[in-house]
């Protein structure tokens, strides 16, 4: 073909989604204008989601049709039923891998290798994400690219790709979030001696903090809807917490019939746990080397409750691999931390002197590195500070799933 096509974000939406149906339900395929339109307009696997009406579907299918990209068909279903067909991918030329591809990043934007290796399962099985980046090079390598490397966002662990079949703008948006705090300034004396100062400080003050928190829960609806969501989640299979500190959280969920663990770093906040929830399991760990249950081939749920907040950028797409690593398929990763763009110092915590950078952390920034691991099916809810407990920052919280 002479030149690619340049696609507007209807006629992007509207091929992707006849690409991706003509794999996934072949038996429905060629879709019906209302089967088209509730393509468009489904709400997981698409980024924007979006109303179209009926009107606008068809308008956009008559263009396409116009450019030779897509063929109306008839079919006799008891009675004669116009279709819709791609035929965007025989214009390009695209071999499997290549479609599959081009189909994810026309649905969903600009997106990391990890991220398209996941969301192209169920259309072409990649072995690994080096083969999903040999095909984008390959792409990016015709006459006339189909796709394109985005500079690296600041703190991001991978580049993220846009296809050139037309404007992305919500990409381009995305790929281009400028941070407006060095993150990373907390391991400007290295990693070791930050992890050093956080685990003397919560040493130091884990008896005082384990009374500050032990009922805390009791005051937080919205925390405790979403920690009964994991408990019938998990159904009596394992769960661990990350930086469980006084194991207040653990507790509760262990007093629900969760097979419940905590890991944390400060040996004197386990020491506490133990003390306090004497039938409970805590030990002393990294969150960034969490391995598995020993009785079970993965953990159902593994929680960071506001356990990545002293974290650089820069360190996240580690610690969030590592803990999504030892999930077993379909289990979650559950996150709680500070949302903002600041570091916050402290030098004295409940009485006790400290050295302590809290990290507050972009939401779209956690999300996408969240969906950089190879996790799927995000939901992010933020609430702001609650006055009567004295908070001052917003609260974010992720759930998302690996892959079953």
């Amino acid at each position: 073909m002479s030149g690619l096509p340049v696609l507007d974000v209807e006629e992007q939406r509207v091929l992707g989604s006849l690409l991706e149906k003509q794999t996934t339900v072949p038996a429905s395929y060629p879709l019906t204008a209302n089967a088209l339109r509730t393509a468009c307009n489904q709400t997981s696997n698409r980024d924007p989601v979006v109303d179209y009406d009926q009107g606008t579907v068809e308008r956009t299918a008559r263009a396409l049709r116009d450019r030779e990209l897509l063929r109306i068909v008839w079919a006799d279903v008891g009675r004669r039923t116009l279709k819709y067909h791609q035929i965007l991918d025989e214009k390009l030329e695209l071999e499997e891998d290549e479609r599959a591809l081009i189909t994810v990043l026309l649905l969903r934007g600009a997106q990391a290798p990890g991220e398209l290796r996941t969301r192209t399962e169920r259309l072409y099985k990649f072995e690994d994400r080096s083969d999903v980046e040999a095909c984008l090079r390959r792409m990016a390598a015709r006459p006339e690219p189909l796709v394109r490397e985005l500079e690296r966002r600041v703190g991001q662990h991978d580049r993220r790709w846009i296809h050139l079949l037309g404007p992305v703008p919500e990409a381009e948006a995305a790929a281009a979030v400028v941070e407006s705090v060095d993150r990373d300034t907390v391991i400007a004396d290295g990693a070791d001696e930050r992890d050093a100062r956080v685990r003397s400080a919560y040493d130091a003050v884990a008896a005082t903090y384990a009374d500050e928190l032990l009922d805390e829960l009791d005051a937080l609806p919205f925390e405790r809807w979403l920690l009964d969501r994991v408990i019938a989640h998990a159904n009596a299979r394992p769960v661990v917490e990350v930086g469980s500190g006084p194991g207040h959280v653990t507790a509760y969920l262990a007093d629900r019939d969760a097979d419940a663990t905590g890991v944390d770093l400060s040996p004197e906040m386990v020491a506490e746990a133990r003390r306090r929830f004497p039938h409970l399991r805590f030990e002393v760990g990294d969150l960034r080397r969490l391995g598995r249950p020993p009785a079970s081939s993965g953990w159902a749920a593994v929680l960071g409750w506001y356990s990545l907040i002293h974290l650089a950028a820069s360190e996240l797409p580690e610690a969030i691999s590592a803990l999504t690593r030892p999930l077993d398929p379909g289990g979650w990763l559950v996150l709680a931390l500070h949302a903002g763009d600041e570091i916050s110092h402290v030098d004295e915590l409940l009485g006790h002197e400290v050295n302590l950078d809290y990290v507050l952390h972009d939401p779209a920034y956690i999300v996408s590195v969240v969906e950089g691991a190879g996790l799927i099916d995000t939901e992010w809810y933020l609430r702001g500070p609650i006055a009567t407990r004295a908070e001052t920052t917003r609260r974010l919280y992720v759930i998302a799933r690996t892959p079953s």
